[in-house]
């Protein structure tokens, strides 16, 4: 594919309206949507995004019973992306299926193999990680590519990214450290 060349990779977390301004925003969250579009307009390389993807019946899944707010059901406003951010990923021509990784949990196992499939084999040089929550999906995900690439640079921007609690967001940059996940802008 065309992106088999630059070896270096955009994951772009959850930034959805729930996440943003819906049942689960905050100010933190909110504060992050411009660097964030930054991010994405600035890179040159493989541009990922990933959504997460309940369903009506999200209450009654393990999820649900642990966090009982319903956020990011498929198809309604609060599951799609940002405005700002969409735009942005459609600048860059990747507001499409091939570009997104619709999950139903925290890290999204399907991520790695897509990442794979549009490098053609050939493992990542960079993975960048933006976006939230912070201290769920990002440090989920961050944990799984390091897994699966463990030679390549897997970098978390602290300014692109907010937690669930500003707690929670310091929190997980600390623990992402010491499994050598880079994080800049902290």
């Amino acid at each position: 594919m065309e992106q088999a060349q630059n070896r270096k990779v955009l994951v772009v977390v959850d930034m959805q309206n729930d996440f943003i301004t819906g049942s689960l925003g905050s100010k933190e969250a909110q504060a992050v949507v411009e660097p964030v579009v930054k991010r994405i307009l600035d890179f040159d390389g493989l541009i990922l995004y990933t959504l997460d993807t309940h369903t009506e019946d999200y209450l009654n899944t393990k999820e649900g019973q642990k966090l009982p707010v319903p956020h990011c059901i498929a198809g309604t406003d609060g599951w799609a992306p940002n405005s700002a951010v969409w735009m942005a990923l459609m600048h860059k021509n990747v507001a499409d299926e091939q570009h997104m990784i619709a999950k139903d949990t925290f890290g999204g196992v399907s991520l790695p193999m897509r990442i794979h499939e549009m490098l053609e084999g050939v493992e990542p040089e960079s993975i960048d990680l933006v976006g939230l929550c912070t201290d769920i999906c990002v440090i989920s995900n961050a944990l799984l590519l390091k897994a699966f690439y463990p030679e390549s640079a897997i970098t978390v921007d602290a300014a692109a990214c907010a937690g669930a609690t500003p707690e929670g967001h310091k929190t997980a940059l600390a623990a992402m450290k010491p499994c050598h996940i880079d994080i800049v802008n902290e």
